[in-house]
């Protein structure tokens, strides 16, 4: 592919840099703009609305009922069993409480999903079953995102919407993580530990952006309140394959400091 000269020629990740610290050199223009949707500054500025944060609900749901369902699956895979730590990060259960509270006991009546939804969970089914590795992407750009700003999100959601005693933010407590900080660590430490082909590890890389690119298009769709309309960003085939080699080639000869 367009970025494997850019590569060190070796059959294991012994000779590369940590895969986590190439995934947050590969992502870093992607971040910025996921940062700077609508949904993403309504957080920022605290003002997000409950039908904002309702119809992102729904994404979160579907998104997570995937991806958890993938991992389970793959829990005993050797490139996923480092990084399966469902009773401290599964986000399911707490999501499905969130949805009864805003929407009654008929909630999965009642949710409604974004087509670029649909889009990010047909992928992330299709991985677990043919490239169980790059799940690892996916989690780590959902769960450690999550841990990261759930505590300060959780607190302007609260405020915006005046919810009370923790009422509908069941989504960004994570009560199984006594130290977030710590536990990133953990688990950065768990994903550089599982050894990837060159191969695998250029496709882990790839999915990472795939996985920022499909969050963006899923929050301009809550932005809308979008379902079935085809207007998010889709990249063709070939210039995404550009992209992506772009930026694996810049993230193994860059040297900049990047943090989630």
């Amino acid at each position: 592919s367009l970025f494997q000269h850019f590569l060190p020629h070796s059959s294991t990740n012994s000779c590369l840099a940590d895969l986590s610290e190439q995934i947050k050199k590969v992502t870093k223009e992607s971040h910025v703009r996921a940062e700077n949707t609508e949904l993403m500054l309504s957080f920022q500025r605290g003002k997000v609305t409950l039908p904002q944060y309702k119809l992102l609900l729904c994404s979160l749901y579907e998104i997570y009922q995937a991806l958890e369902e993938a991992l389970d699956r793959n829990s005993n895979h050797p490139n996923v069993a480092p990084i399966y730590f469902p009773a401290e990060l599964a986000r399911l259960r707490s999501i499905e409480k969130d949805l009864e509270y805003f929407y009654g006991q008929d909630w999965r009546e009642k949710i409604v999903v974004p087509a670029a939804t649909k889009r990010y969970c047909h992928r992330l089914r299709q991985i677990g079953k043919e490239n169980p590795e790059f799940l690892l992407a996916h989690a780590y750009t959902r769960y450690l995102g999550d841990l990261s700003g759930g505590q300060v999100l959780g607190r302007i959601a609260q405020k915006s919407m005046g919810l009370k005693n923790g009422d509908g933010l069941s989504f960004f407590a994570f009560p199984g993580v006594s130290s977030p900080n710590l536990f990133k660590q953990l688990y950065r430490s768990r994903m550089n530990s599982v050894e990837l082909t060159e191969e695998e590890r250029n496709g882990v890389l790839e999915e990472a952006v795939r996985a920022f690119e499909f969050n963006i298009q899923v929050r301009r769709c809550d932005d809308l309140g979008m379902t079935d309309h085809k207007t998010e960003i889709v990249y063709t085939s070939s210039l995404l394959r550009m992209v992506l080699g772009l930026f694996v080639a810049l993230a193994t000869v860059s040297v900049g400091i990047y943090a989630l």
